[in-house]
């Protein structure tokens, strides 16, 4: 009988990831092989192979649509984002984890706070806060600077809930032996916690990172002009136009350009991504 159940458990759990992985394969295999149809082709025949490869879908997708200055533009904001949001969050989330303070619970408390905040009630006082803002004479408000600082302090409260839970697993031994040894504090967390926390900062970086090369609402208020556009407002203006001009193949070309770097990223950081979540499982 316990064979019989283990065998139906592990026949169920097979079933379910089969077809977790084909929700997840086969549209982005259809949408690979429908960037290199001709816009009428798709509609012909969705589900069959191409019967020619139209590469020139990428081009017209990189340069006459404009997909190449949104992409730059999307690249710029979220790596300005990332460059300062991690050692900001490193620091806040090491404080946090190793030297509670009367009112840090009350404090970190309001971190977690930021994460439940609805989006959509806060991007109207942004829009009027941003228009007010100025940095000498030069205003903040529909500019890629502006948007980095919102960015920031968006994603401020995920990233700090996510380094003090992996700060206060690292062994206290560490860094009391860093101090009997002369280090200050200030050492001990830039030449100690911080190399120990690695597997933390790059799953931190990856996940703040895809989320900020997708979003849309933020963006889409603080940053109306065309110069400034990301990535997300490019793809639902190029939706607009290539909708009347009927050029399919370009838009799904857009559309595998923008998942490419999300993939590549994911790729080269798989090993460390799972060690960490694995770690965390076991931990906790």
């Amino acid at each position: 009988m316990n064979a019989i159940f283990r065998g139906a458990k592990s026949a169920a759990t097979w079933a379910i990831l089969i077809a977790f992985t084909l929700i997840v394969v086969v549209p982005l295999i259809w949408m690979i092989l429908s960037s290199l149809k001709s816009g009428s082709e798709i509609f012909e025949s969705p589900w069959g192979l191409p019967k020619a490869l139209h590469f020139e879908n990428f081009t017209h997708a990189w340069k006459t649509a404009g997909i190449a200055h949104y992409f730059v533009n999307s690249l710029i904001v979220s790596i300005a984002t990332l460059i300062v949001l991690i050692p900001i969050g490193a620091m806040a989330a090491y404080i946090f984890a190793r030297y509670p303070f009367p009112g840090s619970n009350l404090l970190f408390g309001s971190f977690l706070g930021g994460m439940m905040f609805p989006q959509f009630l806060t991007i109207v006082p942004l829009f009027f806060l941003m228009n007010s803002l100025k940095l000498g004479s030069y205003s903040l408000y529909d500019t890629k600077l502006g948007l980095t600082i919102i960015y920031v302090a968006y994603s401020l409260p995920f990233t700090v809930f996510v380094l003090k839970g992996f700060f206060e697993t690292l062994p206290k031994d560490l860094d009391e032996a860093a101090m009997i040894d002369g280090a200050s504090h200030s050492n001990v967390f830039w030449k100690v916690m911080l190399p120990l926390a690695k597997p933390g900062l790059i799953v931190v970086g990856i996940f703040n990172g895809i989320g900020l090369w997708n979003e849309y609402s933020l963006a889409l208020v603080l940053v109306p002009s065309e110069e400034n556009r990301t990535l997300p407002l490019g793809i639902a203006n190029l939706v607009m136009v290539e909708h009347y001009n009927s050029d399919w193949g370009a838009l799904f070309a857009a559309l595998v350009i923008v998942m490419i770097p999300v993939l590549i990223v994911y790729w080269i950081f798989r090993e460390k991504i799972h060690e960490t979540m694995l770690a965390g499982a076991i931990k906790g």
